[in-house]
């Protein structure tokens, strides 16, 4: 089916795709476009001339995309965003494009394999975890059901750092991606923005009498813009992701040059220049909060100079831009878009205040991924008057008029008008700028059926009583085209063998294998397919870190930011109490188990690194300890990204906490009933997934009755022995208090995720899952109900959801 759609359309004008056209472009690319041939080719350069070929077939596909939306003036969507962690390129675009065979094979011709050539790309790794792989699914998804959107972010010279793990500690190293170049990207100098910082406003009346504002004195920047291609499966569109680099506004100071001073006249150059060089800067110092603060005004500023750019193309009327224009606000950090839309209306075109309040509020979407306030973006208001004088003058008008409207509609509650305030007071003068995105949206949508219920009830009450109907669900999802059909081939090979490959374009489809699960072949198959997998890691484990790995064994995945609310320090615990129930018995019967850990701590997160290092030395005891014969193992896998998940989720056989591209690869969930977990059971059963824990209610109870861990430490002897054989040095001799901090946490300074409370319910839940494990028939037949269930976690039901909910946008065919 998508091969007779694409074949139509490239058979006239279009490169071709079959294998003869392809080794002959790969071979005409190598000479012409990286200027080697087959005898001084690199494996490099061979990856080179496969991606440019590939890259070929997508770039008349792609302007006739631009092209279409011109011709239909389709409402277009927006999605800004400071991290998009695509992985890489090459699988993604040839199975997108449905000629990965013909690849394979036409390189086979040229002696090399497609597999080894592919993984010489570099991971585009623009973002740390969830917030940035949802961005890259929904790109995905967006251009698979035509839908006509663009991706704004940073084009960042390092992304997130490259971990590694020594003697035991993460160590960061620059994320060069970009040392090779970038074969998918295509610069474009002559869209360039100026973007302004710093300076003073003068205001002045105009011939009218109306009070104008104009931002003078300023730091300019220029952003620069590269574009690149973002293919659907299966369909003729090609979307784009267009990404900001800060370039200086002038080269130099001539005259410093002609001084003789050379450093001096690039200084002012390299510090605008900053500005797109790293993802995510320390904030922990005051110059890091500043270049951070400017790199969110930097790319929302370029990004809609441009949209309106585009706009009055075809439309001279502002108050058409919410019909032809949606922004979706991915978190908080692009917020500052608001009071940039309303200074470009209202300074720069002259539109009254309420109309263009109005235009603003009907263009802009929020995405909250929190609970937490205190994760919450916040500025100083000394900083933000500092870098964006203008915009804070904006924030206040906008606070005053709302702020009034809240006093009217809610007259004599001080309070309240506090809590809304978008000017905080409580730690010195903030911006709450999640409180201006709510304000600034005509829509604000949790991630998750139970997050937007929390958020309802918690951290937006005030607002979901001030804007009934605004805040919304929409459950996120993932896109099988790269967590199934190009992570895990073989399972999508067995999978397609049965249905057919309608569930690529439509996972509801999946569900026609319900029935396979009491079929003893086809479950045979698939135990077939995930022992390949759990090979495949194990090899690749020994390939890089030098560890034997038992593919018999349990593998227990834990992949998540390494962050305390994430928990990870539970799952330790089990491991310690695991370890040393052997170390008691050794002759017990349990069931073999590998525990794997992968994530990162961000460089300034003292805590979460060092729950790295316990991870590590509690591995260094228990893999190297005969007593226990190899049958609990503890791996920390380094460098956690798109690529590694690749390799790792495929292998999983129980995912810790929560995770869709497990569960869609044939791993069972334990975890909590929060977050995803809420609708991941109600779609695949409550006796297909393992649920321990507090509930919400009961979180809350808990806490306000006055929670004491230390209760839960004292009567629980496992919890006790775990808890100091850490304390006490068990795992580190050479420095017994190294993990005190970590003790401390936990019994004197209130134990703030509860973990304690929750570790008698999850061991006793690990013993329900080492029971359903040891029945391998019974085991697989939840695994094949979880993979058939998961639907409704497809990216692509997200994103209908959005068109059809918030954003008003059609689909554009040709």
């Amino acid at each position: 089916m998508p091969k007779q759609l694409l074949q139509s359309l490239f058979s006239d004008k279009l490169a071709g795709v079959d294998t003869e056209s392809v080794h002959k472009a790969i071979a005409h690319r190598l000479v012409f476009s990286v200027g080697k041939d087959a005898v001084t080719a690199t494996a490099r350069d061979w990856f080179y001339a496969t991606a440019f070929m590939t890259r070929d077939r997508l770039i008349e596909r792609w302007m006739e995309t631009m092209r279409s939306y011109y011709v239909a003036d389709a409402k277009r969507v927006y999605y800004l965003s400071m991290e998009f962690l695509m992985g890489r390129t090459l699988m993604n675009g040839l199975l997108n494009l449905s000629f990965e065979k013909e690849c394979r094979q036409a390189l086979h011709k040229h002696g090399l394999d497609l597999r080894q050539v592919s993984e010489i790309e570099s991971d585009a790794a623009l973002g740390n975890g969830g917030l940035g792989r949802l961005a890259a699914c929904f790109l995905d998804s967006m251009a698979t059901l035509n839908i006509p959107g663009y991706g704004y972010g940073i084009r960042y010279e390092y992304g997130m750092f490259s971990q590694r793990i020594e003697g035991g500690r993460q160590v960061e190293h620059p994320d060069n991606w970009l040392r090779y170049g970038n074969p998918w990207e295509f610069a474009r100098p002559e869209v360039l923005f100026q973007v302004k910082f710093g300076g003073r406003v003068v205001e002045f009346s105009d011939e009218d009498g109306v009070l104008r504002h104009h931002w003078v004195d300023t730091e300019d920047v220029m952003a620069m813009a590269y574009d690149t291609p973002i293919p659907g499966f299966a369909t003729s569109t090609v979307n784009n992701m267009r990404l900001w680099a800060a370039k200086a506004s002038r080269d130099f100071e001539l005259k410093y040059f002609n001084e003789g001073n050379y450093i001096k006249a690039v200084e002012d150059k390299n510090e605008s220049e900053n500005l797109s060089k790293v993802l995510y800067p320390d904030d922990s110092t005051a110059m890091g909060r500043e270049l951070r603060l400017k790199q969110q005004h930097f790319f929302v500023s370029a990004s809609l100079q441009d949209i309106l750019f585009r706009f009055s193309k075809l439309h001279k009327n502002f108050d058409e831009l919410p019909d032809k224009v949606a922004v979706q606000l991915n978190d908080t950090h692009p917020s500052i878009a608001i009071a940039e839309l309303m200074r470009i209306l209202v300074d720069v075109h002259h539109l009254e205040w309420s109309r263009a309040w109005d235009i603003t509020t009907r263009t802009f979407s929020y995405t909250t991924h929190t609970l937490m306030s205190e994760a919450l973006e916040t500025w100083p208001v000394a900083m933000f008057e500092q870098i964006l004088p203008r915009h804070l003058q904006i924030i206040y008008e906008i606070n005053h008029r709302f702020l009034k409207g809240v006093m009217h509609s809610f007259p004599g509650d001080n309070e309240l008008r506090q809590r809304m305030s978008i000017i905080g007071e409580d730690q010195g003068r903030r911006v709450r700028m999640a409180h201006l995105a709510v304000v600034g949206s005509h829509r604000v949508n949790g991630v998750a059926q139970i997050h937007t219920e929390l958020m309802r009830q918690t951290i937006f009450a005030d607002f979901d009583r001030y804007f009934p109907g605004k805040i919304v669900n929409m459950t996120n999802g993932i896109t099988p085209r790269r967590w199934l059909n190009q992570a895990n081939p073989l399972l999508s090979a067995l999978i397609t063998s049965r249905i057919g490959d309608g569930w690529i374009k439509d996972l509801d489809q999946l569900r026609r294998l319900i029935p396979l699960a009491e079929d003893a072949q086809f479950r045979q198959e698939f135990a077939a397919v995930k022992r390949a997998n759990k090979q495949r890691f194990a090899a690749e484990m020994k390939h890089c870190m030098d560890i034997d790995i038992d593919v018999d064994s349990l593998f227990d995945v834990q992949i998540k930011r390494i962050h305390e609310y994430k928990r990870q320090l539970l799952n330790v615990l089990h491991v310690v109490t695991l370890y040393k129930r052997l170390c008691d018995n050794p002759h017990s019967e349990t069931v073999p188990r590998t525990v794997i850990f992968a994530g990162k701590a961000a460089p300034g997160y003292a805590m979460a690194k060092l729950i790295i290092k316990l991870i590590n030395d509690v591995a260094d005891i228990v893999n190297n300890d005969m007593r226990i014969q190899g049958r609990l193992k503890l791996v920390f896998v380094p460098n956690y990204g798109v690529s590694v998940a690749e390799y790792l989720i495929p292998a999983a056989d129980l995912s810790e906490q929560s995770n869709m591209k497990l569960a869609l690869n044939g791993a069972l969930t334990i975890g909590t009933m929060d977050g995803a977990n809420v609708e991941i059971r109600s779609e695949v059963g409550e006796n297909n997934i393992f649920i321990f824990g507090l509930t919400t209610d009961q979180v809350g109870r808990l806490r306000t009755s006055g929670y004491r861990p230390t209760d839960y430490y004292m009567a629980n002897d496992e919890l006790r022995q775990a808890v100091d054989m850490i304390a006490r040095g068990y795992f580190s001799p050479e420095e017994p208090d190294r993990f005190r901090p970590i003790v401390d946490n936990l019994l004197t300074h209130g134990d703030h995720y509860l973990l304690l409370a929750d570790y008698g319910s999850y061991l006793a839940c690990q013993k329900e899952v080492e029971a359903a494990y040891g029945n391998q028939e019974q085991w697989l037949r939840k695994v094949i109900l979880n993979v058939a269930n998961m639907g409704k976690f497809s990216s692509d039901r997200t994103i209908q959801q959005y068109a059809a909910e918030i954003w008003q946008a059609k689909a554009v065919t040709r």
